[in-house]
């Protein structure tokens, strides 16, 4: 008998995909405003060409920097910038960090208020109740699948975590993903992002809220993760391993967006709130260990959950190899882990006295919800103690 389903599915008003999809953003921006706020990462100078092909279109742009991963002090910058400037279009180019800022400013200007008005968990958690202004999304890394995501993730300093503005207003209008923009990304970063998709498409696949429409979407995106990955971070200069981790990352986003995530992104938030580490390389520290506590709780409480066969099917995707167990494929995931030479959470400075703390904040984060199995406190801090 087929299950039953209930689930909704948006995305980006309008997804531009390709090498050389760039050179459509005057075009595509100029039916949606007139002066232009350009949200780009530390180095702004990488979005020279998308400035000077939005002042080509006959734009006007101002642009407004971020240096690491957001805060809601920089987002309420953003949004004054915004505003004393007239700006009535937002692009966000870079990681991550620049298309959830450009998401945040571009809604919350429309709104009103401060970002923490509206931040769940730590914040009052106001719904927003107005489309923000436009916004294009251009990524340039291929991880985050922020392009097309209804959440924008912020650090919240006070609180030392990070927590989600969400609503169906921060999806992008339109989303250029281009895999040119990720040919000169260092080694370092594309493993970093390469496994924050690789867990973007494994979670929404055994969470709570799988649907058959994404899917489709974590299926398509666990093949070209499996077959170029490796390949990208030894050769930045594969166009056709840069277009599958692209395409995978973008899939990711529309799965995780429409479905839901798990523990590792859980954890994800309290940590990368708390510790200086790169998103992608926390996901990638307690992926395979994630997995495992899923695995064996879910044979142990719940040994009828279809779920487990999912981890059969993710296992011979990664593996390539019909009959695979869940087990070869955590060993596959691992194995990738040491080749792309991303460290355990200790690297950061995490210890086993952070670990009572980061288990209480990981237990409230939204994302621990969509979980496929229940997991008690012993269990989260299994999952963090062997991450270090």
């Amino acid at each position: 008998m087929m299950p039953t389903f209930n689930f909704e599915f948006a995305t980006a008003g309008k997804i531009l995909f390709g090498t050389g999809s760039l050179n459509q953003i005057g075009d595509c921006a100029r039916p949606l405003g007139s002066r232009v706020l350009l949200v780009t990462g530390r180095t702004s100078a990488r979005a020279d060409r998308a400035r000077s092909l939005l002042e080509s279109a006959g734009l006007g742009v101002v642009q407004f920097s971020v240096a690491g991963e957001p805060t809601v002090d920089e987002v309420a910058a953003g949004i004054e910038k915004a505003r004393c400037e007239r700006c009535d279009l937002v692009v966000g180019f870079g990681g991550g960090s620049a298309l959830d800022t450009a998401k945040a400013v571009a809604v919350l200007t429309a709104n009103g208020g401060a970002p923490l008005d509206y931040l769940e968990v730590v914040g009052r958690g106001r719904p927003i109740t107005r489309p923000g202004v436009p916004c294009i999304a251009v990524p340039t890394t291929a991880g985050s699948g922020a392009e097309v995501t209804r959440n924008s993730v912020l650090a919240v300093p006070s609180h030392k975590v990070k927590a989600s503005l969400r609503s169906e207003f921060l999806l992008p209008r339109v989303a250029i993903v281009d895999p040119e923009l990720t040919r000169d990304l260092p080694s370092q970063v594309t493993a970093a992002t390469g496994l924050d998709t690789l867990t973007q498409l494994i979670e929404p696949y055994v969470c709570v809220r799988a649907n058959p429409f994404t899917d489709g979407f974590c299926v398509t995106g666990l093949r070209l993760v499996a077959r170029s990955l490796r390949r990208a971070y030894e050769n930045g200069q594969d166009i056709s391993a840069r277009q599958d981790m692209s395409l995978a990352s973008l899939c990711s986003g529309i799965a995780l967006a429409n479905a839901g995530l798990g523990a590792v992104h859980g954890f994800a938030a309290p940590v990368g709130g708390a510790f200086p580490a790169r998103h992608g390389a926390v996901c990638a520290a307690l992926l395979p260990v994630v997995m495992e506590v899923n695995l064996r709780v879910l044979r142990s409480k719940l040994p009828d959950s279809p779920v487990i066969a999912r981890y059969q099917q993710i296992a011979e995707i990664l593996t390539g190899q019909a009959g695979a167990s869940p087990e070869d494929g955590i060993a596959w995931v691992r194995d990738l882990r040491e080749v792309l030479r991303i460290p355990g959470l200790s690297a950061h400075g995490i210890t086993q006295a952070d670990v009572p703390d980061l288990v209480e904040k990981a237990a409230r984060a939204s994302s621990m919800k969509a979980n496929p199995a229940p997991l008690s406190r012993e269990e989260l801090q299994e999952i963090l103690v062997k991450s270090l």
